[in-house]
Parts: structure tokens; sequence; C-alpha cells
């Protein structure tokens, strides 16, 4: 994944996410250990470095940090997201008042540490359905307040995303289903709704039920908890008719056999929901 293949995130939506968590953890006062034991006139120069392997993410909202406690910091970034760095590779210097600095640490390592962890996360699962056309996508079950950003990190590991929320296309569950009255009765409501730019995806988990899908017409068909042998069978019921995404029971040693059945999209949480934070440590020299 190079930096030039992924979307830029709006210096807007940075400032507010960074903002808000400067100002929880400044609280009522303010970086008092900072303020107690260092003067106003001290500079400070520090490196940020991974300390293992691993795909950088968040380097924006790690300078916006810096750059709203005291504009006068200066970030430099030595990589770019979607960077694969190795252990002890130096991803940024940092420089300018000493208190500004300590103040900032915190949270520009909490959302590079997190996004990175999900970048990582999601390279392992993408690194092995690379031999096949399925791509990896996360889903909405992100960290509420988070789901851009760590959407955002998922492109840097190489997935893809899913829908951002409710309202950027209609996927049909199970729930849907029961209360519409049937899958027929779903896509016929959602097909007459749905403006021309908005995609349908349904959930099925039988063959009978994908077999109503086709009949009927959607765009996108999740393929619920089917195991590889059931999934060979959606495919080639399909004939390359509508987009194909498998879902369920997806981990790092399932995903290899779902994506060679030919399916379009992998989706899973696990990407978002169960990726270890990168580790990331920042060394700092007064001057």
């Amino acid at each position: 994944m190079t930096a030039a293949l992924l979307p830029e995130l709006p210096h807007l939506m940075i400032e507010d996410q960074v903002r808000a968590a400067l100002i929880e953890d400044l609280g009522r006062a303010g970086d008092i250990t900072s303020n107690a034991t260092i003067g106003a006139d001290r500079q400070a120069t520090a490196g940020m470095s991974s300390r293992e392997a691993g795909i950088i993410a968040g380097l924006p909202l790690a300078e916006a940090a810096f750059r709203l406690i005291n504009p006068a910091i200066n970030f430099e970034a030595l990589v770019a997201d979607g960077a694969r760095v190795e252990p002890g590779a130096m991803i940024a210097r940092i420089s300018g008042p000493a208190r500004g600095v300590l103040s900032a640490e915190r949270v520009a390592l909490n959302f590079l540490m997190h996004l990175s962890g999900i970048a990582t996360y999601t390279a392992r699962f993408a690194d092995a359905i690379a031999h096949t056309k399925a791509r990896v996508t996360c889903t909405r079950k992100t960290i509420p307040g988070l789901r851009a950003v760590e959407k955002y990190a998922v492109r840097c590991g190489g997935g893809s995303s899913h829908r951002y929320g409710l309202d950027d296309a209609i996927l049909i569950k199970d729930n849907h289903i029961a209360v519409a009255g049937g899958i027929t009765e779903a896509l016929k409501a959602a097909k007459a709704f749905a403006g021309h730019l908005t995609k349908i995806e349904i959930e099925v988990d039988t063959l009978a039920q994908f077999e109503m899908v086709l009949s009927e017409g959607a765009d996108v068909c999740l393929l619920d908890n089917m195991g590889p042998d059931m999934l060979r069978q959606a495919v080639a019921m399909n004939k390359g008719r509508i987009t194909l995404e498998a879902s369920g029971n997806v981990s790092l040693d399932t995903i290899r056999a779902i994506a060679e059945t030919g399916v379009d999209f992998i989706s899973t949480s696990k990407i978002t929901m169960a990726a270890p934070t990168l580790d990331i440590g920042l060394d700092i020299a007064i001057s």
C-alpha cells in the first residue's frame, strides 16, 4: 500500500478528534507535571520510533496533537502512513517547547499506536489472501467516535471499507427480513425506496435463500456463516451476476480457505475490534 493510494483525512475531522482527546487528557488544570518541573523557555527534541514491525497509520493525528498544544512545535514525519517498518525504525522527529511536547505525547502516541495496530493486523489478513481476488473489508463494528479514522487505518493496511454508516448503503440483515416478511418482500421494498446511486446488499445463510436473491436481484449478497464448500456452491450458482461477500467465523486461520472459494469480499470485525496496538515510543532529549 502506497501513500498515493490512500484517502486523505480532512483536517477539520482530524482536529475535532484530536482536540477532544487533548481536552480529555488536560482535564481541569492542564499538564501540572510539566508545568511544575519544566521552565516555559526550555526546548526539546524527540524521536518517535516503532519498537516492533508493522504498518504505520495515524501520523496526521499525531502531528495535530503537537500542533494544537503549541503551534511552535515542529513535527517531521519520516515515513508515510501505509509504510511497513521494522523494529527500531524512526518514524517522526519532534522539536519545540518542551512543555508542549510532553503534554501532547500521550495523545499523539495513543492515536498512532491504535491506528497502526489496526493497519498492521489488517495487513496480516490481506497478505494471507493476496493470491486471490478477494479483499478483506471492515464493518461498522468500530469504537464509537473513531469510525472514520479506524476505517482509514484499515485502508493503510491494505484492506477495504464497508459502509461508513446506516445512511450510505442498504444492508438488509436477517432481522430486517423477518420483519419485512421475507427476502423477496424486503428486496422489492428496498428497490422502491433506494435512489439510483444507493446499493442494496442482503444477508443470507442458506443456498435456498441465495437462490431467491438471484431471482429478485441485488447489488451484493452477504453469505453469512457459510463454510468453504457452501461458498463454492454459491459462487458457482452466481455465475458472476452479483458481488459476493462472505462473513462469519473469519480469522487468520480461516480467511485463506474462504478467499479461495472465489468470493469478492470477506468482512470481519476482528481487524478493527481485535487488533493489538503497535508498540511505538517517543524518546526525548532536553536541549
